[in-house]
């Protein structure tokens, strides 16, 4: 997105923290801090569900992920999200099991309703004025709330199909595996017969797993890692525009400019004019 606006509202208690953001458009891979739960969801319901772990769908979903756990997500339009982190990691409730990546689950409506309703209700109430004393009490109090909401949630976790194929931790660790090669520096051509090769694939399953977790083929995510670096170097104040965009594998530079000015809204020239002054 060439311009973007972003909210985020993060309240500490006593053993947890709640998250609200209001997004914009993006890509996110992130991965937990030891010793945590996290559960996260929609505040929003929008037509256009987030892919979460190759997964999109439309429905009441929940997910949770604890210690080191790591997840990847598209948010293709502005989203409200939310997450509750525990601390420490939640080991006795009865909640799903995580390991390597998060899990996603569909609750039933109703008790996600509950959980988006206790989230906003702790939230607005943590901005009223309080006495000191009053405190400790209160946090604990709204601690105890979104465990419960929480509790309801998983406890009413609908039985779906479809959840089997983001839950698989296997296809995911493709993913990782596949995404920790191409944030290497790709200043030299990586074509997909030498990415599968060393990732003992074959570049119909590489293929397959960029798209599901990135929504996008191969070739356009290679492309717009290569533009991203050119990007950075430039704005670094390299020595020519096309040396850049050489050395980054474009060697159509009339092609390189019409996608440089797509992706960011200004010429390659005006980004390195930019970054000489810095």
């Amino acid at each position: 997105m060439r311009r973007i606006a972003a909210e985020q509202i993060i309240l500490q208690l006593p053993g947890c923290d709640v998250n609200m953001t209001r997004a914009f458009p993006r890509v996110v891979d992130a991965q937990l801090v030891a010793d945590c739960t996290a559960v996260g969801f929609a505040m929003d319901d929008l037509e256009v569900p987030i892919r979460f772990n190759g997964a999109q769908r439309d429905r009441a979903v929940i997910v949770i992920g604890s210690s080191g756990a790591a997840y990847n997500t598209i948010e293709e339009v502005q989203r409200q999200i939310a997450s509750v982190v525990f601390r420490p990691e939640v080991r006795d409730r009865g909640w799903p099991a995580t390991s390597s990546s998060f899990k996603i689950f569909e609750t039933s409506p109703s008790a996600l309703h509950r959980l988006r309703k206790v989230v906003g209700d702790v939230l607005a109430a943590a901005s009223e004025p309080i006495s000191a004393a009053e405190v400790p009490l209160k946090a604990a109090a709204m601690k105890e709330s979104l465990l419960g909401a929480a509790d309801a949630a998983f406890a009413n976790v609908v039985p779906a199909r479809w959840t089997q194929r983001p839950n698989d931790e296997r296809q995911f660790k493709l993913f990782q595996d596949i995404r920790a090669l191409l944030s290497d520096d790709l200043s030299q051509p990586i074509y997909s017969e030498e990415i599968a090769r060393k990732l003992g694939l074959s570049v119909r399953t590489m293929y397959d797993v960029v798209r599901r977790y990135r929504g996008m083929s191969l070739h356009r995510y290679l492309r717009l890692r290569r533009l991203w670096l050119v990007r950075q170097r430039l704005l670094a104040g390299a020595d020519s525009v096309k040396a850049v965009a050489l050395a980054f594998g474009f060697w159509h530079l009339s092609d390189f400019s019409r996608g440089y000015r797509d992706q960011f809204g200004e010429a390659p020239s005006e980004t390195l004019e930019r970054g000489r002054r810095r």
